[in-house]
């Protein structure tokens, strides 16, 4: 009995780690077109700079944010439906999520159109405004590519295949970086450029994706044929979709927020620029525990689907565990590293200092937000976005915002009481969702997934 457990565990392990490592390449892929396309305009004036900068944020919170957070549902919908072998189901949910999401993106155009008057109205340099305004509307055919390349991306994640995403974004990545520069620098178009190349890589994307499930064996059985009941599936999809996307939303925007009450600080400019360094750090790790998120999600979506509550349970625990030791060993090295990591944005010793002066929350902050990122993929596998909607307005905006507020500004800390703040929400969401996935009943919901999929109705 013991090897078979043991045979058991070790084949999760192995599941575990064939979908976490390319989910990891990906998102990081992804997220690199952005960032190329900022870093050329950087070499252009400070003027795009900024710009582009302030652009790249403000669609990332009022469009971005909102497709993405929406098309989690699919992780509910689409991944219980192919553990259940319901496949047709499968392709029905994904068209429902096309259409649903690019609907979405005209009042988002809309707003985009105001980028400049917006900006303005919130205290934003007028030249920079106007910069962030053209870049915006440049971005707008965009946000419809990227409607429909989410929804595809979560009807690959949920059936596992992982690699065609992968080999896609590789060579998205390749064409992308070669071609920003040529617009950008040879034909002159400064930030123009840079947004025409990030909607033809995004567009190259879609085709390959597109291509893969047209083609590809693998997707034989999900692929539905377009009927009345994409349309009727409208009402369960945005049950779901709308409590994912205000989860995702209050959790991003609370780092939005973090970065604007730092210029209500003395001394804004090195409080904002340490901040800023403290949260590339936390970002760029984030992608790690996001592909253990989305692991989870897939790994207990699919066997809830299936009505195997004891796989469903295990694979929770085996993603926890390995995530954790991901992040404590990336954890213990950063506060080790801490006298030199601040070199790695700035040369300005007062920079450096600060950020070796911030690390033990930095390093506190990669376990808290790693192991919060990996438990609301688990609440996304089973259907919990509603209850993870509260527990993130709860802990960022009851408990960590106004704590932080109080470091900050009544006790002095400045920008290192807002990070603590920061800090002490994603302690508190952790702690919430980990509470709420100890005291589960997986019979119960596998129960659940199964009466969602095949009578559609929980």
């Amino acid at each position: 009995m013991g090897t078979r457990k043991w045979s058991v565990l070790w084949k999760e392990v192995k599941k575990v780690s064939f979908i976490a490592a390319p989910m990891v390449a990906v998102t990081v892929m992804q997220y690199m077109l952005q960032f190329v396309c900022v870093m050329m305009v950087g070499h252009v004036d400070e003027l795009s700079l900024s710009g582009v900068s302030i652009a790249s944020s403000y669609t990332s919170v009022t469009g971005f944010s909102v497709l993405f957070g929406l098309a989690g549902a699919l992780e509910t919908l689409c991944g219980q439906a192919y553990g259940a072998e319901q496949y047709e189901k499968l392709g029905i949910y994904t068209y429902t999520s096309i259409i649903s999401l690019t609907l979405v993106c005209l009042p988002i155009s809309l707003l985009w159109l105001f980028t400049d008057k917006l900006l303005i109205l919130i205290g934003q340099d007028p030249s920079i405004s106007d910069v962030a305004h053209k870049y915006s509307i440049y971005l707008i055919p965009n946000l419809f590519s990227y409607a429909t390349l989410q929804s595809l991306i979560r009807y690959f994640q949920t059936q596992g295949l992982i690699l065609p995403m992968l080999y896609s974004s590789l060579t998205t990545l390749c064409f992308h970086v070669p071609l920003c520069w040529a617009l950008v620098f040879k034909l002159k178009l400064k930030i123009a450029g840079a947004a025409l190349a990030i909607n033809l890589s995004y567009l190259v994307n879609l085709i390959l994706l597109g291509f893969y499930v047209k083609c590809s064996t693998a997707c034989q059985k999900s692929r539905a044929k377009f009927s009345m009941d994409v349309f009727s599936s409208m009402k369960e999809f945005f049950r779901f979709a709308i409590p994912s996307a205000t989860m995702v939303c209050l959790e991003w925007w609370s780092y939005e927020v973090l970065i604007l009450l730092s210029g209500l600080l003395p001394n804004p400019k090195v409080e904002t620029s340490v901040l800023s360094i403290c949260f590339s750090i936390t970002y760029l790790h984030y992608f790690i525990p996001y592909g253990f998120g989305a692991t989870a999600s897939t790994r207990v979506s699919n066997e809830l689907g299936a009505g195997h509550p004891k796989a469903a349970k295990l694979a929770v625990w085996v993603v926890i565990v390995m995530a954790i030791l991901e992040m404590v060993t990336v954890s213990v090295t950063l506060f080790l590293c801490r006298h030199i990591l601040g070199y790695a944005f700035s040369s300005e010793t007062e920079i450096v200092d600060r950020v070796a002066d911030m690390s033990p929350f930095i390093s506190l902050s990669i376990i808290m937000d790693g192991l919060q990122a990996v438990l609301s993929g688990v609440a996304r596998g089973t259907g919990w976005q509603s209850m993870g909607t509260y527990i993130n307005l709860g802990a960022y905006y009851l408990v960590g915002t106004p704590v932080g507020a109080v470091l900050a500004f009544v006790l002095q800390l400045r920008g290192k009481g807002l990070w603590i703040g920061l800090v002490v929400g994603s302690t508190v969401q952790a702690a919430l969702f980990g509470l709420k996935t100890s005291l589960t009943n997986w019979q119960t919901q596998a129960s659940k997934a199964r009466e969602r999929i095949f009578v559609g109705d929980c």
